[in-house]
């Protein structure tokens, strides 16, 4: 039987800790930066982890 493909998008947008959860990164940061504070740009700098009914689905698509 051929080994499972990853889903390419998933793997660009998820990262998996030690652990075992999934991490992503904040979006919004790609442009029209000069229109948000410096708090909020602070604020969706940091990574945050995903919820744990999207955790299931995103493991299935990384194939874990």
């Amino acid at each position: 039987m051929p080994k499972m493909k990853t889903n390419s998008a998933a793997s660009k947008r998820v990262r998996v800790t030690g652990k075992g959860k999934l991490v992503q990164n904040g979006s919004a940061m790609r442009h029209n930066l000069e229109h948000k504070s410096a708090r909020k740009r602070r604020a969706l700098k940091a990574d945050a982890v995903l919820a744990p009914s999207q955790t299931k689905v995103m493991k299935k698509l990384l194939g874990r």
